[in-house]
């Protein structure tokens, strides 16, 4: 057996210590916009959900209870347009990330077998293909996304295809005409499209469309699964809540997969989950806090000198000095202000730099005031 550092790429937030000590040094603190985890409170109604599931003592299904499967499929049509969805199109996942990293080995991918993702992307992507001994590569989402959809991108043994759109990191929105040339030329080479919807309820600049949306997939659910999270829409990154939706019979496959490994939500997540997906209102209330903070942000990264590719969606501003990020990194780390090198998410990347909204008005505050 090879050794870990064998197949899989260095940590990347490891890289990030040296700038976040000197962050951390400012006199007035830190303003950590590394990482897009949740720093507002979780919506009394979801905490109340937790607390009264807190009495389980038995094993909760895989599957999930009648109720969260009610409350899964009533949100997919409700929010993303699926029609005549059953609970056998749903599946709960303990975290989104857990499902990317483990996607490849789960569908019995290997050697000589292929998975796709974009050029810029979420690095786990990667992890899921390196995990399962499968050959990985990516494609330029713009080219491959236009009108003659996978001409950069080599069908041949491609088993796997991820989408991201929202992207995480550049907040690009694949339009509802390219998600659709794209899922055709999919199913005309029998290749599974997964993808990550993880951020579809966060557009500023555009309104994302799910690949289940019936004038995408033509009313077919059949080789397409769309991945979603309650850790960013909800605040619930701590509970591990997320879901798949779409083909039955790739669910189905996962499901008996996820039951020999006790892959289970647990009984109070699955509560709160279901809680979080009956109610919009903390939803419009949270995207509000991240408007306010997005656009006090923007104007902060403008003035400064800074130009804003993409960041149409999502939860991150994807910034440039045109110079290299590491640079950009260092000189924003003298400032008090830790962001994501470009180059964590691709080579293509290398000029950018991730600059998250997760954080506290006021901390959001002192980086606008370093800033301008």
């Amino acid at each position: 057996m090879s050794a870990v550092s064998d197949r899989l790429p260095t940590f990347p937030w490891d890289k990030l210590e040296p700038f976040k000590a000197t962050a951390a040094a400012h006199p007035g603190g830190i303003v950590d916009l590394s990482v897009g985890t949740p720093v507002d409170p979780v919506p009394d109604l979801i905490q109340k959900a937790l607390v009264a599931a807190a009495d389980s003592p038995g094993y909760p299904t895989v599957w999930g209870t009648p109720e969260l499967r009610d409350a899964l499929v009533a949100w997919c049509e409700r929010r993303l347009g699926a029609r005549d969805f059953t609970h056998r199109n749903v599946l709960p996942v303990v975290g989104s990330k857990e499902l990317v990293a483990w996607l490849p080995t789960q569908l019995g991918l290997g050697p000589g077998d292929r998975v796709a993702y974009p050029r810029l992307a979420y690095p786990t992507y990667e992890v899921g293909a390196r995990l399962a001994r499968a050959d990985h590569v990516s494609y330029d989402t713009e080219t491959f996304a236009a009108a003659a959809a996978g001409t950069d991108l080599d069908p041949v043994g491609l088993k796997l295809l991820w989408l991201n759109s929202p992207s995480n990191p550049t907040g690009r929105v694949l339009s509802l005409q390219e998600l659709t040339r794209i899922v055709a030329w999919a199913r005309e080479h029998g290749i599974l499209v997964f993808s990550d919807e993880c951020y579809i309820e966060l557009g500023w600049e555009a309104d994302p469309v799910s690949v289940l949306h019936p004038d995408v997939c033509g009313g077919s659910y059949e080789g397409i699964v769309s991945v979603h999270s309650l850790s960013k829409r909800s605040n619930l990154a701590g509970y591990r809540s997320a879901f798949l939706a779409g083909d039955s019979a790739v669910l189905g496959d996962l499901l008996q997969i996820r039951k020999h490994g006790g892959m289970m939500t647990s009984a109070p997540t699955q509560a709160a989950t279901v809680a979080a997906l009956s109610d919009d209102t903390h939803v419009q209330e949270q995207r509000a806090r991240y408007t306010a903070r997005r656009t006090a942000l923007q104007d902060a990264l403008l003035a400064h000198g800074f130009r804003i590719e993409h960041s149409e969606a999502s939860l991150y501003l994807w910034a440039t000095r045109d110079e290299p990020c590491w640079d950009t990194v260092a000189h924003l780390a003298d400032l008090g202000i830790l962001v994501a090198p470009g180059d964590f998410y691709g080579p293509a990347g290398d000029k950018f730099v991730r600059v998250a909204l997760t954080a506290t008005d006021e901390r959001v505050g002192a980086a606008v005031a370093r800033l301008t």
